[in-house]
């Protein structure tokens, strides 16, 4: 366990930084799965920018590399393009 002031006060900043980055991933793997499984193509359609805005907020903030959420953003688009 760590002595000093400043290492205990980091150890609490990162655990809250965690459960916040959980919360968030955890919030868009609920809304990717989501969109996956919705056949009606109106409702996909809809929901779609709401779910791309989220995997960038999630790239920006770090917690998804940039590079996964182009290829999540490229195959959703995908998706709901080929429902009818």
């Amino acid at each position: 366990m760590a002595n000093h002031k400043s290492s205990l006060k980091r150890i609490r900043q990162n655990e809250a930084k965690r459960l916040r980055n959980r919360y968030a991933h955890k919030t868009a793997r609920t809304a990717l799965k989501s969109l996956r499984t919705e056949e009606n193509k109106a409702v996909a359609v809809e929901q779609l920018p709401r779910v791309i805005s989220l995997l960038d907020k999630l790239a920006k903030k770090n917690i998804i590399h940039k590079n996964k959420a182009a290829n999540l953003k490229s195959k959703l688009t995908k998706h709901v393009n080929s429902l009818a």
